[in-house]
């Protein structure tokens, strides 16, 4: 190529351990090993993810480890049982039903990344989620994935990857822009109109502007809600979620060592049965407050904030 796009991220293999007829991990972590040493000699500067889903990482890292920077992995949330609301526009009948099927995602979350902790622990390969999203049946791939609903589930999923990022490098949650359309992080409406934010983008687009480079250990929480936390320098940032589908909770903040000078919230308290099919500035971006003297918030229910305080040293 007379002008190469200077790719530096690369994955070889991908869902290579689900056609268990195409390829066995032995075959599969040799072939990455050959590809990887080919791919170096034209670039030595790029970084590859090989293919360790399906219990394959451990062989994978054995065999091809010396030339991974990752292992990647996939999972996908389901609608579940017969008797799931996640179905076509079942979940429109029965709200709180609904909302119990999509907040048990984050918990499928957390087992799947469990499980390639186990494989790649003794490796010292970070780990890498280069798929990962709501897939269910129905019209556009199931419409519920526009309701603020899905929103609150897909947050409380990015809190699990948070909490897991001393191993958990790289994650998704969406498509940007695919065949799936409820998948998709952006919606392009066609054939005329404003591009607009799925709910699973109106959480990461907030959860992006108001995130830290280090991780910070949240030991107490009020219950009904799912806190991850980070920091840059003086600034400490939460990522705050009321799983409470209709209940409010008031919570003080207190970092050991450290006395809050200042904090703004960022947030959407969406009503959970909403649905977001167009451009609306006043739904899709958030809304922002200062914190109280007392460093006191209360989070509406089912909302999604960013708390960004500054602290000094008592």
């Amino acid at each position: 190529m007379k002008d190469p796009y200077g790719v530096k991220l690369w994955q070889i293999g991908n869902e290579t351990s689900y056609d268990s007829d195409s390829f066995d991990v032995d075959t599969a972590a040799k072939k990455t090993l050959e590809f990887a040493k080919a791919m170096r000699k034209a670039d030595p500067t790029i970084d590859i993810i090989g293919w360790g889903d399906s219990h394959w990482a451990g062989r994978m890292a054995e065999i091809a480890g010396e030339e991974l920077q990752y292992l990647a992995f996939h999972n996908g949330f389901g609608p579940g049982g017969e008797d799931s609301p996640l179905h076509g526009i079942e979940y429109r009948k029965e709200p709180d039903k609904t909302w119990n099927y999509l907040m048990k995602a984050c918990k499928a979350q957390e087992a799947a990344i469990d499980a390639m902790r186990q494989q790649a622990a003794k490796f010292n390969i970070p780990i890498a989620l280069t798929e990962c999203h709501f897939g269910l049946p129905g019209r556009n791939r199931c419409e519920v994935l526009s309701t603020w609903a899905a929103g609150v589930a897909n947050a409380r999923i990015l809190n699990v990857h948070e909490r897991n990022g001393d191993l958990l490098k790289i994650a998704t949650l969406a498509d940007f822009c695919g065949a799936r359309w409820q998948n998709n992080a952006v919606m392009i409406p066609v054939p005329a109109g404003k591009s607009f934010m799925m709910p699973v983008a109106m959480v990461m687009s907030l959860y992006r502007r108001h995130s830290g480079r280090e991780g910070v250990e949240v030991t107490a929480t009020p219950d009904g809600l799912d806190v991850a936390a980070s920091r840059t320098g003086d600034r400490v940032l939460l990522h705050v979620v009321n799983a409470h589908r209709a209940q409010s909770v008031k919570s003080a903040f207190q970092i050991q060592g450290m006395r809050i000078a200042r904090g703004r919230v960022y947030w959407f308290d969406l009503d959970p049965e909403f649905e977001v099919f167009e451009y609306r500035p006043e739904h899709t971006f958030p809304k922002e407050g200062r914190l109280d003297p007392n460093a006191a918030w209360t989070f509406p229910a089912a909302s999604v904030s960013a708390v960004d305080l500054t602290m000094e040293p008592v």
